[in-house]
């Protein structure tokens, strides 16, 4: 399939220290066909410096394609979502955290089975493959197999990481789908409101994952664990729109 441009959404909250080192990354990237990188940043209403950080990298790099759009008020993680995917303009999209966890080389390796005809959304998963993972938390980890567990259960998949940051998306499937949960919540209801498309073909492929501690800026927490299994339930056993 040829794909002419991929939509790179970036949610931005207090990250004024570290976007330019993951724009650098996006930058370095050559697409698979020389598809045109669209980067779109939400800044979710950040109290440090990154609305100039973002400023000066623009200015900088004048031959990137960077849209930027800030909120007014601190929405959360899934509402600055909900901005860039209704602005994306690429064929396909990508969530892409504006930490340094995930790596943007891997962006051939997720758009792969899009251009080979196979699917309509990838799933970067962080328990498939022999990519480098850090070691971290143990909790955390028995906590996302489960949560993906119980998903699979409502969506009747087989995913490995549901909450995962990289998910690639056909953009016009993706913007037709109300999305309603405005933090983080966003990845269960992407995940069974995506699975109830008719004829969608999701396919997963495995990713490495450079994992920030809390001192580094890790911001999910227990309660958001929680709110995964009140979406799970509500998305998948109801059925909520």
């Amino acid at each position: 399939m040829k794909i002419n441009k991929l939509s790179i959404i970036i949610p931005a909250y207090n990250e004024g220290n570290t976007i330019h080192l993951i724009l650098n990354k996006i930058k370095s990237v050559q697409l698979t066909g020389n598809i045109e990188k669209e980067i779109i940043i939400v800044n979710d209403f950040s109290k440090d410096h990154t609305e100039q950080a973002i400023a000066d990298y623009k200015t900088a790099n004048p031959d990137m394609n960077i849209q930027y759009f800030k909120h007014e008020v601190n929405k959360g993680k899934g509402a600055a979502l909900h901005t860039g995917i209704a602005k994306a303009t690429g064929e396909y999209l990508i969530i892409q955290d504006a930490d340094l966890e995930y790596d943007p080389n891997e962006y051939n390796d997720l758009l792969k089975p899009i251009i080979d005809g196979f699917a309509d959304v990838v799933y970067g998963s962080r328990f498939m493959g022999s990519n480098p993972h850090r070691i971290l938390f143990f909790w955390h980890t028995i906590g996302n197999r489960w949560l993906t567990f119980f998903s699979n259960m409502f969506s009747n998949m087989n995913l490995t990481d549901m909450e995962t940051c990289y998910k690639l998306f056909d953009t016009k499937t993706i913007q037709s789908i109300p999305l309603r949960e405005k933090r983080f919540g966003f990845e269960p209801e992407v995940t069974q409101k995506i699975a109830r498309v008719p004829k969608i073909r999701i396919y997963e492929v495995g990713i490495s994952y450079y994992g920030r501690t809390y001192e580094d800026g890790k911001k999910i927490g227990w309660k958001d664990g929680f709110r995964a299994i009140y979406c799970i339930l509500k998305y998948g056993l109801f059925g909520a729109k």
